[in-house]
């Protein structure tokens, strides 16, 4: 502590932008001034970058905060929150930056905000190293919303890598208080559907390519089923630039939804990213959990500030998901506990995530 500075070493554990989004959101949630050293210390390019500083910028605009060292390279900010209004607001990475993460830092602080808001995001709706925008709306979205909340989002159009040019309008009501979640019940995989896309230059064949290989490689384990997984070409009004990849979901009889996803890129044969999204789906259905290896650590931030016990099952427990509880802890006094699942086959690698919420309360409602 600096003064009543928090102090967050941004290098340790997963060491990238994520601890900035848990703890910005955080700091600007309760209201403490934060100061964020030693950046994506573990990064080729340590530093913020431009989707990284868009995030700060957008929370700094939220809460009528102050940023400083709010620059692209920076390795150090403190930034000190003011009050969260709603109202609209714009985030631009102006390059292929992920929209869902500028939509991930400032999500759970417009919950608690005076008034609806509206916030515009810019950037790559389709990019590596993040949840696609279709994972957004046909996954998080669903599940997010057992926290009792609701949010509209609107795809205007697609940005794909290297120059982004994408935007999502995502419209959102302050809540007094989440709710907490129980995805303990995995259930049985009753649909799995999806959506395989092209843009741009490419022909609508590489997409029904990638429907037709992901479909084959999940008959091999899953019989049964009927798969849906539809292949499209986005309008060309509605999408920047060019880009494909393909998102396979699975739903299951208790309302679970686990999910598979892959990118295409140049040079990489449009089978193997069919293949490359299935396997991943069927790799998180194998561990018996309620949430994909997407989802985990995502929940966590909402969970710390639910009020009441969140319990969730999950396979694995990734390295974003420790970073997140390990800040989350730090920041707002949420106990969380990880433990092997023990009810059922012990060659599951099962875990159950729980958390004693703070029960944050909208002091603007």
């Amino acid at each position: 502590m600096d003064g009543d500075r928090v102090e967050i070493d941004g290098g340790i554990m997963e060491g990238g932008g994520q601890i900035l989004r848990v703890s910005t959101a955080l700091s600007c949630l309760l209201g403490l001034p934060l100061r964020v050293r030693r950046i994506r210390a573990g990064r080729s390019q340590p530093g913020l970058r431009p989707q990284h500083l868009s995030g700060l910028e957008v929370i700094r605009d939220l809460c009528d905060g102050k940023l400083n060292g709010g620059e692209i390279g920076s390795t150090e900010i403190t930034f000190t929150p003011g009050k969260i209004k709603g109202g609209t607001h714009i985030a631009d990475t102006k390059t292929a930056g992920s929209v869902c993460l500028l939509m991930q830092v400032a999500m759970p602080c417009v919950l608690f905000a005076a008034s609806p808001s509206e916030l515009h995001l810019k950037g790559g709706t389709n990019a590596e190293m993040a949840p696609q925008i279709d994972y957004t709306v046909m996954v998080f979205k669903p599940i997010v919303e057992k926290f009792n909340f609701t949010f509209n989002c609107d795809i205007k159009r697609r940005g794909y890598y290297p120059q982004g040019g994408g935007e999502v309008v995502v419209q959102m009501s302050p809540v007094k208080e989440l709710s907490p979640i129980n995805l303990t019940e995995r259930g049985t995989v009753t649909k799995i559907y999806g959506r395989a896309f092209v843009a741009g230059a490419l022909p609508i064949k590489l997409a029904k390519d990638m429907s037709a290989a992901a479909v084959r490689c999940i008959r091999r384990e899953i019989r049964d089923l009927y798969i849906n997984i539809q292949p499209v070409r986005e309008p060309d009004d509605q999408a920047v630039g060019t880009g494909s990849g393909i998102i396979i979901v699975a739903e299951t009889s208790t309302g679970c939804l686990l999910a598979g996803s892959s990118l295409g890129k140049r040079g990489k044969n449009s089978d193997k990213v069919g293949i490359e999204a299935a396997e991943r789906l069927l790799q998180n259905l194998k561990h018996g959990g309620t949430v994909d290896d997407s989802l985990q650590d995502q929940l966590i931030i909402f969970m710390a500030l639910a009020k009441g016990v969140s319990r969730v099952k999950s396979g694995p427990i990734t390295l974003h998901t420790q970073t997140a509880i390990h800040f989350a802890e730090q920041l707002t006094k949420a106990k969380f506990t990880v433990t092997k699942s023990e009810e059922e086959d012990p060659s599951n690698d099962t875990y159950i995530i729980e958390c004693q919420g703070i029960g944050m309360i909208n002091p603007n409602l």
